[in-house]
């Protein structure tokens, strides 16, 4: 090491590295967190938090929202973000899915078989759209947007015709329904008992079934052969052609991949709010700001995205309900001005 050179993990004036610096701010910011949701609130904090119930309960449809943005924006991430194919029909393709599931879950007696058809169904369409559309459009973003919104209008207004107005409940089983006791006091009775918070056991689902799925996507892109592929064919599609892949085939797979999940996530989502016109919009603009945050291609920074704007979005619907709908984006409006690739986006 010259003379000019420095540590690069040392703290100027001290005797920890930066490393062990940010180690030991998320240490506190971690037991911060563990004291707000474990111990029991002094008086004070509960006049200003409202109550510890509407804030652990906020945090908690904070976390399951982001599982919910996270399933219909890890779709989106895989064709836009890392294919560079602009679809915005994403939202279109979870309200599909959602109403398929609807019919079938209705018709069958069996959610779980609405649950595959709303994935199965979908897919199949991504691989018809891929094939159709973006291989004769490849390259050409003007056009990709230009034709998307235009089956997204198409698409909207066939659903309207077909499932009209109204809106629907997904029902899903008996062995999915109910609330599971916490481990988390809310609050102490004179007689000294302690009072748990109680939660929908199926909002738990979605968030394990987010959690599962985005480290089996995040598995399949990393550490198997087809992710070798996808990463190659965008990197450079001439070579990984000239080696022997199908190109088209591995990008089908991808769209089908995408499509399916936003079908997933309609079926999921559907169950646990509900389907009705409009919502294709509202989650095609929650994947568009999950991806921006998160960073393009990314499946981890889908994951952190879905995570800010989910608590966002339910935390400010608590203490800021006339404001709250500003806070996402105030969050994306920070990002691109800080890190304009997103947080786990590459620069290019």
């Amino acid at each position: 090491m010259s003379l000019f050179e420095q540590p690069r993990t040392s703290v100027e004036g001290g005797g920890i590295t930066r490393r062990q610096a940010w180690g030991f701010f998320w240490l506190i910011v971690a037991a911060v967190v563990a004291w707000m949701i474990f111990a029991v609130w002094p008086a004070w904090l509960n006049a200003v938090l409202i109550s510890k119930k509407a804030f652990v309960s906020a945090v908690l449809n904070g976390l399951t929202l982001a599982g919910l943005y996270f399933l219909v924006a890890s779709g989106f991430t895989l064709v836009f973000g890392l294919m560079r194919n602009v679809n915005l029909a994403h939202g279109s393709l979870y309200l599909l899915g959602a109403y398929i599931g609807y019919e079938v879950g209705a018709r069958t007696g069996y959610w779980l078989l609405g649950v595959a058809a709303g994935f199965l169904v979908l897919a199949a369409v991504g691989v018809v759209m891929q094939v159709l559309v973006f291989r004769r459009l490849e390259g050409d973003d003007l056009r990709q947007t230009l034709v998307t919104i235009g089956i997204s209008i198409v698409a909207a207004d066939l659903m309207l015709a077909v499932w009209g107005g109204q809106t629907y409940q997904l029902a899903t089983p008996a062995w999915l329904d109910g609330a599971v006791t916490m481990p988390v006091i809310t609050a102490v009775r004179s007689n000294g008992a302690s009072v748990f918070l109680t939660y929908p056991f199926y909002r738990i689902v979605v968030l394990v079934a987010a959690v599962v799925i985005g480290v089996g996507l995040w598995l399949m892109l990393n550490r198997t052969r087809v992710g070798m592929m996808i990463r190659a064919g965008v990197d450079d599609r001439a070579m990984l052609s000239a080696s022997g892949v199908n190109v088209h085939a591995v990008f089908a797979i991808v769209f089908a991949v995408g499509a399916g999940l936003a079908g997933f996530a309609g079926v999921v989502g559907g169950s646990a709010l509900s389907v009705a016109p409009g919502e294709d919009v509202r989650y095609l603009l929650a994947s568009l700001v999950v991806v921006i945050v998160g960073g393009m291609g990314s499946i981890t920074g889908a994951a952190i995205g879905a995570l800010l704007i989910g608590l966002a979005e339910q935390i400010g619907l608590v203490y800021f309900p006339t404001y709250g709908v500003v806070l996402t984006f105030i969050i994306m409006v920070v990002t691109l001005a800080i890190r304009p690739q997103g947080i786990m986006g590459k620069a290019r």
